[in-house]
């Protein structure tokens, strides 16, 4: 497949909208970045494409302004229009910076010490969007270098790479920092050797003191040879836990003080829960080691990471410079909170599950990726969230209600509707006879109907009936009104099937159960409810269906009743 003259009167349309608008010559990534959004079917073709660009682009820097407004208006005036009307701020991903002939490679990087949760799906979406639109490659690496503190779950790894295959985007490559020991290590003797790593001796707090005099500790000014002695004897597991410590030289006057002689090594003699690795190692890597080392061998050249991990390319860009790499090109975004969970992380969540807070990593309070699908959130409605979100430096406060208002738009037109009543009460209608009534099973698509025996008991809400009155009329949706005639027990009688009667008489119409029915229990970050339902709701097993007057749910089981996990409103 190759580039036809309608792709590249594309490619020319995007080049000259950005050069009209700007007043100059575009950079090749701003209008790649266009075109792989606006054109899907380009992205297999991101070698092809960007040469096409870059010709493209040569010619436009001959013309002039006014060349390429004459130019734009006869082959897409409609980009002219764009131009000129007054849009909401731009949402989505801004270009990359990406050189001609450059592939890009990025990367997300967990710690598998739980599933992915909301938090960590921005970083899969966001770069796997990115690595789609320019052809790239897409890589998952597990930094799982601790474990001690942030003790890697062995099902985590799989967990991760099956979310991100729901997701859509299931990675080129997946890499385990454990399985790169023996690489960290040879580095580590190589800037030994070049006198810009150290082992140091000094008890933590003797070491900050010295930091944040800006002095030397004692053990800085050793040789390359002495430094080599204690690095095999800490490989040999000569030393205790926290006895030394790798440390790469900086400045050490540096005004910041954590930029000053960073650990890169510590002694760990807890084993590594993957069964391959175990009490292989006694010698970890800390985290700025390892990513320094890994977004080499790589070969990455975009990274995006938090704004507060600033000081890490910092502390990394020494290593880089010590051994003469070049570092990848970065971005920095804000902090993503949601209003529903607050302030979360994965090693609390953990330890809330091992107390018995939560059932499970499932649970539908949680905001692990894996409480979102078993709810019947859809990855496209994620990926679409956060790809709107975009990319910047803002802390970003938002409320689930929009990643459910994108769901919602997924889910509404294929969800078929049910009656499911929480809390019921039983209603004896006194004159009903035996009748099967056929509402919809949606409101507006044409997609069947249901079949509902009637007999003469139904079951209402509590909520429904509570206050209710001898003489109270009700409508029950899609089968007739009725009189109450006694409110305990609750009964009452057919007056008829008039909608003009509701009208007129302003009945409440509510919703109900057939006596022949199906017990459902609904589990909801909310609550539980529990309650009855029409049975041909055990025909929608693992679907995501609407109980009217209560909300979307996905039927997750129907062995023993039905079990259903609360979508949203």
């Amino acid at each position: 497949m190759t580039l036809t003259d309608e792709d590249k009167i594309t490619i020319e349309k995007f080049a000259l909208q950005n050069a009209v608008k700007y007043g100059k010559t575009p950079q090749l990534g701003a209008v790649m970045g266009r075109v792989m959004g606006s054109c899907p079917h380009l992205r297999p073709l991101a070698k092809d494409v960007g040469p096409m660009i870059q010709q493209i682009l040569d010619e436009v820097s001959k013309e002039s302004p006014e060349a390429w407004q004459s130019r734009l208006e006869a082959i897409a005036p409609e980009l002219i229009e764009e131009l000129n009307t007054k849009k909401v701020p731009d949402k989505g991903l801004k270009p990359l910076d990406v050189a001609e002939g450059e592939t890009v490679v990025m990367r997300f990087a967990p710690n598998p010490n739980g599933p992915p949760t909301l938090g960590s799906t921005r970083g899969i979406v966001v770069n796997s969007e990115y690595v789609r639109r320019y052809g790239g490659k897409f890589i998952i690496r597990f930094d799982d270098t601790d474990p001690q503190t942030k003790r890697p779950m062995l099902e985590a790894y799989d967990w991760y790479i099956e979310d991100c295959t729901w997701l859509d985007a299931k990675p080129d490559k997946v890499v385990i920092a454990s399985d790169h020991m023996e690489v960290y290590y040879d580095y580590a003797r190589k800037l030994i050797e070049m006198g810009h790593a150290y082992v140091c001796f000094c008890e933590g707090g003797d070491f900050k003191k010295f930091k944040d005099a800006k002095e030397p500790c004692p053990h800085r000014g050793q040789s390359p040879v002495v430094n080599l002695e204690h690095w095999d004897k800490m490989l040999a597991g000569d030393y205790e836990e926290k006895a030394a410590v790798v440390r790469i030289k900086t400045d050490i006057k540096h005004k910041d003080p954590a930029l000053r002689d960073y650990g890169a090594f510590r002694i760990v003699k807890t084993p590594h829960p993957r069964p391959e690795v175990g009490d292989k190692y006694v010698v970890w890597p800390l985290l700025d080691f390892e990513g320094a080392i890994e977004d080499h061998e790589l070969g990455m050249t975009h990274i995006i990471r938090g704004k507060d991990l600033m000081d890490s390319e910092k502390r990394q860009g020494y290593i880089y410079n010590y051994l003469g790499w070049d570092y990848p090109k970065t971005t920095h975004w804000g902090r993503i909170k949601m209003h529903e969970f607050g302030k979360f992380s994965t090693s609390g969540l953990r330890q809330a599950i091992e107390e018995g807070e939560y059932s499970g990593w499932d649970d539908p309070r949680l905001p692990t990726l894996r409480a979102l699908r078993r709810r019947g959130i859809r990855p496209e409605a994620i990926r679409k969230f956060m790809i709107e979100m975009g990319v910047g430096e803002t802390d970003v406060s938002i409320s689930m209600d929009t990643l459910y208002a994108e769901n919602r738009k997924i889910v509404d037109p294929i969800a078929n509707r049910y009656f499911f009543v929480w809390d019921p009460v039983e209603l004896e209608i006194e004159n009903a006879e035996a009748c099967v009534v056929e509402p919809s099973l949606h409101p507006t698509e044409e997609r069947g109907r249901r079949s509902i025996n009637v007999g003469s008991k139904a079951f209402v809400c509590n909520d429904d009936v509570g206050s209710v009155k001898e003489g109270d009329v009700l409508r029950l949706k899609d089968l007739y009104n009725i009189e109450v005639t006694s409110v305990s027990p609750l009964k009452g009688r057919c007056i008829g099937n008039s909608m003009e009667d509701v009208k007129s008489r302003k009945m409440r119409i509510i919703h109900w159960a057939p006596e022949d029915n199906v017990s459902i229990k609904v589990l909801a970050p909310h609550g539980e409810f529990t309650g009855v339902g029409e049975k041909q709701v055990v025909e929608e097993l693992n679907n995501v269906v609407q109980f009217e007057r209560f909300g979307f749910c996905r039927i997750d089981s129907v062995d023993d009743g039905v079990v259903a996990y609360f979508t949203h409103k």
